[in-house]
């Protein structure tokens, strides 16, 4: 089992804290990593791109000139795809680019992107955090108490309206709770700070 020291808020040790195993002790999988940034980033799109095809364009109701007898090409419409101003051929239309892995990869992701910040010592376990009220002072002094200056996520057990406005402020900061915890944001955080307790429940939930 991996073994991490145990902080409070003003960045002394209080102990050790045992991670579980099959969630922070694994190989990652970096595969499965990508697979599931990927799909983040794809549900991120907003799919509102639009063309008109040459039922939209406006004008062409007419037929140009008669079938026969002029010496030009047959034309049934000025707003068919090869007229300058005529309608797109095959363009893009508003559509959701969303789409989901099966549940078990997506859990061998958290784990893996988990098992990456244990293993290149980017985590960090906290005795608890509470805040009195929402005070970005505050969460500023506990990140100087860790001595981390570089961009950070702060996970808790369940959502604490205090932190989480604490940490608003903070460009390099977030706080999410482990039902909110994803891949992209474990990956493109430098820093993962969890309390013991959010901790003890992302090793029971996704092992």
């Amino acid at each position: 089992m991996p073994k991490v020291a145990l902080l409070n808020q003003s960045g002394s040790k209080v102990g050790d804290v045992e991670l579980n195993d099959a969630v922070f002790g694994i190989e990652p999988n970096t595969h499965v990593l990508h697979e599931a940034v990927v799909m983040q980033r794809a549900s991120l799109r907003q799919g509102t791109h639009k063309v008109k095809n040459r039922s939209e364009v406006r004008g062409g109701g007419r037929k140009p000139w008669r079938q026969k007898g002029t010496g030009r090409a047959r034309q049934g419409s000025i707003r068919s795809p090869q007229w300058v101003g005529g309608g797109t051929v095959f363009g893009p239309t508003p559509r959701s680019y969303s789409y989901k892995l099966p549940k078990k990869v997506r859990r061998l992701a958290l784990r893996s992107a988990l098992s990456s910040k244990v293993n290149d010592e980017n985590l960090i376990v906290l005795e608890s955090l509470s805040l009195d009220a929402p005070k970005t002072k505050e969460v500023v002094s506990l990140l100087n108490a860790l001595d981390v200056n570089s961009k950070v996520l702060i996970v808790t057990a369940d959502e604490d309206v205090n932190v989480t406005r604490s940490s608003n402020n903070i460009k390099t900061a977030k706080t999410v709770s482990v039902e909110q915890m994803n891949v992209m944001d474990l990956l493109s955080h430098d820093k993962l700070i969890l309390t013991k307790e959010a901790a003890e429940k992302a090793g029971e939930v996704l092992a």
